[in-house]
């Protein structure tokens, strides 16, 4: 009993802790809502069914954190890369990042890995909770609520690992990862922890994802309304963890993994969609993806905002990228993605429909919530399924899949532009259509967190940018801020991690 009071004691504290570290990265306050349970006694945090699903729904409050999933960690994601451009420097807004020039001490760097760790500490203490409390749910529910703090964990990890440890693909996940916490921390007598090795690390999160998988419903209501749409979206089902797993096996090179993932949430012929669980497709429009507050069938998995539950004061995707609503932080880069013909005058794709002009300068405006810019956050979007899948194909198959590679490449292409014909020497070799694929990938996704992802998995440098006002050389694979360091807040109270060189 002493222990479980400590679960039940440490969630709650957590909680508050988790808000009031999060508040400092931010100039203005943040507003998402104060988990419910903080206000409840620490005995009763377990006595009820209800009481355990609104600490389900605080695991995702903590991932959706302003300085973790709901900002930051895409933002970040993006601008390390070369298809924005800093145009007002501001070491609160990322200048740092973007230039390539973090260090242990930097605000992001400690800010980031601490929204990280307090999710998974948050997931570790609930798991634990739940163990102790077995009998106040059914079987079902049981299997359900582990399975979304494993999914949760998992997406936590994953991001961690690509940021502060070197990419699997260097060495086959030789080098340094992460420190492995799986347990609950009650307390700082555990806080020396070595490092696990990247392959570990990646271990953990396919353990954890393939449980999630087994214990995931296959959707939370087959009805029409907007309430269920909003459930099989916000919420973890069995599709979502498939197409997690998807992505982190194209980080692991592991291709016929990643077939064999897709095939379970992918029609065999086109047009493509997810044959069982969530009805998961893609809209035939590619805006209506983007009208704020979106939770169709494409949203494989998002994580929701409203004006009075935000990420908080300069974490928002709208403020960063913007041009009109948003703060004009960093707008897109004329040499960068957009100069692809797709976005030309004269094109009739869609998703040029995404960059707006103000200022002089060209914006992205996939979101555009005016205010508060409470736009939900994309995690995992069908599209990208598709696109893991044709790449996988060719990378395994050569020109023996290239057909269904082209089928599954024509079906994002085609979709934002419906009389569009590749140019036959894109897809005339495997090599060809891997490009080709690679390129649709930063059209579709531009501005949602996968460029400095995809850079990485392929060893590739990242590459030099300018601004008017500051230059960002390019950073080779080699280089110690080709990744982040740790943050000096963890090494200097965790001596058994081993800093990353710099």
């Amino acid at each position: 009993m002493k222990n479980l009071r400590k679960y039940k004691h440490l969630i709650v504290r957590g909680s508050l802790l988790s808000l009031i570290l999060i508040n400092a990265t931010s100039c203005k306050k943040n507003l998402l809502n104060p988990d419910i349970i903080s206000l409840i006694p620490d005995v009763a945090v377990f006595d009820t069914p209800e009481r355990i699903l609104a600490q389900v729904n605080g695991l995702y409050v903590a991932a959706k954190s302003g300085s973790f999933y709901g900002g930051r960690y895409i933002i970040y994601n993006e601008i390390r890369g070369e298809d924005f451009i800093m145009n007002k420097p501001n070491v609160v807004t990322g200048q740092q990042t973007w230039s390539q020039s973090v260090n242990p001490g930097t605000s992001e760097v400690s800010s980031l890995w601490t929204a990280g760790y307090l999710t998974i500490n948050r997931v570790n203490t609930f798991l634990a909770g739940l163990d102790a409390n077995k009998s106040k749910v059914s079987a079902t529910l049981y299997a359900n609520y582990s399975a979304e703090a494993k999914f949760l964990r998992a997406l936590t990890y994953f991001a961690l690992v690509q940021t502060y440890a070197q990419p699997y693909a260097k060495n086959n996940g030789t080098s340094p990862g992460l420190p492995l916490r799986l347990m609950p921390e009650l307390n700082s007598e555990n806080s020396l922890l070595a490092r696990s090795t990247v392959a570990k690390v990646y271990e953990q999160i396919l353990a954890d994802l393939n449980a999630a998988e087994t214990g995931l419903p296959l959707n939370y209501g087959t009805g029409s309304t907007t309430a269920v749409a909003s459930l099989n979206t916000t919420r973890a089902s069995r599709n979502t963890a498939i197409a997690l797993k998807t992505r982190v096996y194209m980080v692991m090179n592991n291709y016929n993994a990643v077939i064999t993932e897709a095939e379970k949430i992918v029609s065999a012929s086109a047009p493509y969609s997810a044959t069982t669980g969530v009805a998961n497709k893609m809209e035939t429009n590619v805006a209506t993806v983007f009208t704020g507050n979106y939770v169709g069938p494409e949203a494989v998995f998002s994580l929701p905002f409203t004006p009075l539950e935000t990420p908080g004061g300069q974490n928002q995707l709208a403020y960063y990228f913007g041009g009109n609503p948003g703060n004009q932080e960093f707008y897109l880069n004329p040499v960068g993605i957009i100069a692809d013909p797709a976005f030309a005058t004269a094109s009739k794709d869609a998703r040029k429909g995404f960059v707006q002009t103000v200022a002089g300068q060209k914006w992205m405006s996939k979101f555009k919530v005016a205010s508060t810019f409470s736009d939900n956050v994309p995690v995992i979007r069908y599209p990208e399924v598709l696109l893991n899948y044709a790449e996988a194909l060719v990378r395994t198959g050569g020109v023996a899949n290239m057909p269904k590679a082209i089928s599954l490449l024509q079906a994002v292409r085609l979709r934002s532009d419906a009389d569009y014909i590749f140019p036959a020497a894109s897809i005339a070799t495997p090599d060809a259509l891997i490009e080709t694929i690679l390129k649709e990938k930063r059209i579709e996704f531009f501005g949602e967190g996968f460029r400095v992802p995809d850079l990485q998995r392929l060893l590739q440098p990242l590459p030099a940018k300018a601004s008017t006002s500051n230059n960002a050389p390019t950073v080779a694979p080699t280089e110690g801020r080709y990744i982040w360091p740790l943050p000096s807040s963890e090494t200097s109270i965790n001596t058994a991690a081993e800093q990353n060189p710099q």
